[in-house]
């Protein structure tokens, strides 16, 4: 793969049934549930603007028309707006899709895993290198620093290789993620990079290789496509990339980024009401009238 070659292009697998968050979910994609006053898609779609992608591609499934209608022109809500004076919301309505930014969406039309999701946005990434990001991942940088996908834009365009986000998860979390075993590589100052040994999908605490656990945004060579069509299927009877990147690692080399911030894991309760709580917290609007409510109740 070319070394210094732009990520332009972004994959969002928004096909799940978000299971863990009925009855909610039942007639409302995941991805739509609010932290604050944005749905957890458009943070996702934010982080990955910021980065300087600007094809943006959801995978989706049945009961995921609300993704699209909320990246699309609402005409009577802008007229509405506009006939109103509301300008100040007629513009935030508006951002949502930048002009020089482009939408594609494709369905998934089975439930075989992240792999064979991201597979089937093959046709329309082309042989681009590009990002693949879980919106059930909030990703926060730290305060007055960059955004975590950017940082990781940084890093691959310098190493030239497909690159993971990592952080070091508890032991006993460790079958909840892909886990990466690696040997530091030198790079800029407070960049800490793996270059990735081995790959192992959700083991166990007893035979977990490290407890480097892969969080939800990845930059991937576009051979990936080819390892992900041609391997068997993996944990849960799935198609999972994680096996798809380690097969890749055995002809091109796959680092791993320990990023700057903070994950919140919406896909469960329990992140979410975290991702809720502190994200409302830094909120311009609401957030010192919060801070005062929180620090009046009686626990």
């Amino acid at each position: 793969m070319q070394k210094n070659k732009p990520v332009k292009t972004a994959v969002f697998p928004v096909a799940g049934l978000g299971t863990r968050f009925l009855p909610a979910t039942k007639a409302q994609p995941k991805e739509m549930l609010p932290i604050v006053d944005k749905p957890l898609i458009q943070y996702a779609v934010e982080e990955a603007y910021a980065a300087g992608v600007r094809h943006m591609i959801f995978v989706t499934g049945r009961n995921k028309r609300a993704i699209e209608d909320h990246f699309d022109t609402a005409y009577e809500l802008e007229s509405e707006l506009e006939a109103n004076q509301k300008l100040d919301l007629l513009a935030l309505v508006r951002s949502l899709q930048p002009d020089d930014m482009n939408l594609s969406f494709v369905r998934q039309p089975r439930s075989l895993g992240l792999g064979h999701a991201v597979l089937c946005a093959e046709h329309l990434v082309g042989d681009e290198p590009f990002a693949v990001l879980l919106a059930d991942d909030l990703m926060a940088g730290p305060a007055g620093g960059l955004p975590v996908l950017t940082q990781m834009v940084q890093a691959f365009e310098r190493l030239g290789g497909s690159l993971l986000a990592v952080q070091e998860v508890p032991l006993d979390q460790v079958r909840r993620y892909g886990i990466v075993v690696g040997d530091p590589v030198d790079g800029p100052r407070n960049e800490r990079v793996l270059k990735v040994r081995a790959m192992v999908e959700k083991p166990s605490p007893e035979t977990a290789p490290s407890r480097m656990g892969v969080a939800g945004r990845y930059i991937l060579a576009p051979g990936v496509f080819e390892q992900i069509r041609n391997q068997p299927r993996g944990v849960g009877g799935e198609i999972q990339l994680t096996d798809g990147i380690a097969r890749l690692m055995r002809t091109q080399p796959v680092y791993a980024l320990q990023y700057e911030g903070k994950r919140y894991d919406c896909g469960s309760k329990e992140g979410f009401l975290q991702a809720t709580v502190e994200l409302a917290l830094k909120h311009p609007e609401v957030g010192e009238d919060f801070r005062r409510y929180l620090q009046g109740l009686k626990f």
